[in-house]
């Protein structure tokens, strides 16, 4: 007869996480490395398996990484592969290599998957869903599994170490002021999984290895929890934290008068990213952001129909990237850039509200969008509220680190942050253009037009007798 857990015995420290679980419906452990925060959830894992038949998903950042990292790992202290300690083959049903899905004899399974492909998490909804190292994953993944867990009353658990002010930063203020979730940091002094020695001789190879900046970022990182450690191999780190401690992180609201520009990049699978902001005076006021997936041109049209109408902007220029003009996205054959011109002549002649101009972000080297990107700080402020998704990818935008060179290289890492990163530099590369183009409309200008920009007199005299109509429809009730 087998028990579960099997054959592993929880450490004190993890007590309170390991009770929590049976406990609550959300969990987050911020935990630092080798703390055992797998192994906890994977016997977790077995645990509920058997309590409640359902599916259960295991997500790592990526899904290249779930084999290396988990199905195929050995525990070195006992030579055993980690998955078939916390899943005895007694209890299994059904081990499908490929997928790295297990099916168990009550009818329950379990699945490594990533997060980086979550719109392909379709089939049997999960009843508990585990993220392993959050910082790294696309936050996105929560947001489409999140309502399939509220629906059927099933449970999330997290775990990471941090990667700066990111999605888990956020995650675990709202943690720690939630009922309804667990929430706890561990530092290395916390468990004392290692001795004062072992945590200096890590720092003292850290800092051999990768140098003094980056060697000790790490050790505080991992070992330490630290969200305030510098981001290894950040890009616009620096620049980030001076626009920051200067004040340039604030409230930006919009200024009347002048048009709002967009700058944009555009994906279908994953991520598109919009940044709209405004030259003042030669200042780039940063004022929203916006981020969506699966979503084609049409989508897109009215989203700046919506929200230009709701918030009383006027459009300036809309940069596409420089793909835009081969790039398909939907149907008809037509590039991205010639959609957009077709909806936004649409939607001026059905509702006589202009959506702007779209034009192509010229093509230059990645490396000069980032050189200039980091002029671009310097001029900028950014809306804490509406920018604050946005402006943490553009802090965790970072260079991939060559293991062979012990260096990073020129090369960005592509993930979630990616994206805003790429329509930030198109944002640098075009302001200037956006402001030699941009007409600004006095307050005088505004009061004579009724500050209803764009309207003919046909449309102010048909939105006067619909709003008469609904005051005597008011009247009346």
């Amino acid at each position: 007869m087998i028990t579960l857990p099997h054959n592993w015995a929880v450490r004190d420290y993890q007590l309170p996480l390991w009770r929590a679980l049976g406990e609550k419906k959300r969990a987050l452990a911020v935990w630092h490395r080798r703390s055992g925060k797998d192994a906890v959830m994977l016997h977790h894992n077995a645990v509920a398996a058997f309590e409640r038949v359902g599916n259960y998903w295991y997500l790592m950042p990526e899904y290249s990484q779930c084999r290396k990292a988990l199905w195929d790992a050995v525990n070195p202290h006992t030579g055993k592969k980690r998955i078939d300690e916390a899943f005895p083959r007694e209890i299994r049903k059904k081990t499908l290599e490929q997928e790295m899905k297990i099916e168990f004899t009550n009818g329950s399974s379990f699945q490594l998957m990533g997060s980086d492909n979550y719109d392909s998490l379709v089939g049997s909804t999960p009843v508990g869903v585990s993220f392993s190292e959050y910082a790294l994953s696309n936050p996105s993944s929560w947001g489409f599994i999140r309502p399939i867990l509220l629906e059927n009353n099933g449970w999330g658990l997290f775990n990471s170490t941090p990667r700066g002010k990111n999605h888990l930063y956020r995650m675990l203020q709202m943690a720690e002021n939630s009922d309804d979730w667990f929430s706890q940091v561990l530092t290395a002094e916390d468990t004392g999984v290692f001795t004062p020695e072992e945590l200096q001789n890590e720092l003292n190879e850290l800092v051999a290895e990768h140098g003094e900046e980056y060697g000790k970022a790490l050790w505080l990182q991992e070992y330490f929890c630290s969200f305030d450690a510098a981001l290894p191999g950040s890009i616009w780190g620096d620049s980030a934290t001076k626009l920051e401690t200067s004040g340039g992180l604030t409230s930006v609201p919009h200024t009347k008068g002048y048009p709002v520009h967009s700058a944009w990049d555009l994906g279908h699978d994953d991520d598109t990213a919009i940044w709209f902001y405004q030259v003042v005076e030669g200042e780039i006021r940063v004022i929203d952001y916006h981020e969506n997936n699966f979503k084609d041109v049409d989508y897109y049209a009215e989203y700046l129909r919506d929200q230009g109408k709701n918030r009383h902007w006027r459009y300036g220029i809309h940069w596409l990237p420089h793909d835009a003009r081969p790039k398909r996205m939907g149907m008809g054959g037509k590039t991205v850039l010639q959609q957009f011109i077709d909806h936004a002549g649409q939607i001026e002649s059905e509702s006589n509200y202009k959506i702007g101009s779209f034009a192509i972000t010229p093509s230059f080297s990645r490396e000069d969008g980032i050189q200039a990107a980091r002029k671009t700080f310097k001029s900028a402020k950014f809306d804490k509220n509406r920018c604050e998704k946005g402006f943490d990818h553009l802090k965790a935008y970072r260079r991939k680190y060559d293991e062979e060179k012990k260096t990073f290289s020129k090369e960005p890492v592509h993930d979630n942050h990616s994206h805003s990163a790429d329509a930030f530099r198109y944002l640098s590369l075009t302001w200037k253009e956006s402001r030699k183009a941009q007409i600004i409309v006095s307050d005088e200008q505004q009061l004579m037009n009724g500050n209803v920009i764009g309207m003919n007199f046909g449309t102010l005299k048909k939105e006067h007798f619909n709003k008469k109509r609904r005051e005597r429809n008011n009247l009346w009730r």
